[in-house]
């Protein structure tokens, strides 16, 4: 069996792990969800999970030990460290630990002169508002999440529904966004694709080992191969969803259920066309045409004869 880690080598680890991270691309290198001001949290009060801050988003209650949302520790055990507030022989917890609450992502900030003087301006949650329902930190509860796609910051409310409509183009097919050839690239925040041709268009600066950008948006491009890129479909009809109102029972409408597909998956609803019940005006009319048509013949015969 292999040996059991040690505290220092698990520490070693971690740290190996960081540099990678930073090296990568600093605080982009790392998961939105590591960071402490964006853990998880229980109210001690009314038990409910939300994300790490000073005042419970429900019951607006503080908590027994307040985390710090820089680094992340519930207990001060520094006896002659970086603390503002010195407390020699003693080990501070709770209130005792505070030292601020940050504007942008409403967490505590321990006393230590450290994360006092640093996480205010490299706080992960500055302008962190929601792409899709644009709320901000302090309007909802939850954590935030950065889409892997768009780069967007998502809240939690709408992390699932973004993602499965991100990789959806604005236009109807693959072709390039400036000229009718097959777009090899796409940009996920334009929505658009883009030919070679453009892409590596004169006047464009080009590096090595660095990622193309949109000629619109300057967001680095992806190839559409990679993805899973879809296009855009409509779905058309007032009547496409069901209506409990009972103004509308008199008189259905003539295709309420349609699908008239095309081709590349375009389609307008996507449920295959049912006639609908016919109303009592239809019904009529199509009885006075029966009776002329009778009277018509009759008349025929009487001529004839």
């Amino acid at each position: 069996m292999p040996k059991k880690k040690t505290g220092a080598r698990k520490k070693a680890d971690k740290m190996r792990e960081r540099q990678r991270a930073i090296q990568a691309g600093g605080i982009e290198g790392r998961s939105l969800v590591d960071f402490p001001c964006n853990a998880l949290m229980t109210c001690d009060k009314c038990q409910r999970l939300q994300k790490n801050r000073a005042f419970c988003y429900f019951c607006d209650s503080v908590q027994k030990l307040p985390m710090c949302g820089q680094c992340g520790k519930t207990k001060c055990q520094q006896k002659s460290g970086d603390c503002v507030i010195k407390h020699p022989n003693q080990f501070t917890v709770g209130m005792a630990m505070v030292g601020a609450v940050c504007d942008h992502c409403e967490a505590w900030i321990c006393h230590g002169k450290k994360c006092l003087e640093t996480h205010g301006c490299a706080c992960p949650c500055i302008d962190s508002e929601c792409f899709e329902c644009k709320r901000t930190v302090w309007d909802h509860g939850g954590r935030l999440f950065i889409c892997s796609f768009c780069r967007y910051h998502i809240c939690e409310d709408d992390q699932m529904e973004h993602q499965a409509s991100c990789q959806v183009l604005e236009s109807e097919n693959f072709k390039c966004g400036s000229c009718n050839k097959v777009g090899q690239f796409s940009c996920l925040r334009c929505k658009l694709c883009y030919c070679d041709d453009h892409v590596r268009r004169k006047g464009a600066k080009l590096e090595r080992n660095v990622a193309l950008k949109c000629p619109k948006c300057q967001f680095e491009l992806r190839e559409t191969k990679d993805l899973s890129m879809s296009t855009r479909k409509y779905e058309f009809g007032r009547q496409g969803a069901a209506y409990d109102d009972d103004d509308y029972d008199d008189y259905p409408g003539f295709y309420q259920n349609h699908d008239f597909g095309g081709a590349g998956g375009f389609s307008f609803g996507g449920v295959k066309a049912e006639r609908c019940a016919t109303s009592e005006s239809e019904e009529y009319e199509s009885e006075s045409e029966g009776e002329s048509e009778e009277l018509e013949t009759e008349l025929g015969q009487l001529s004839v004869s």
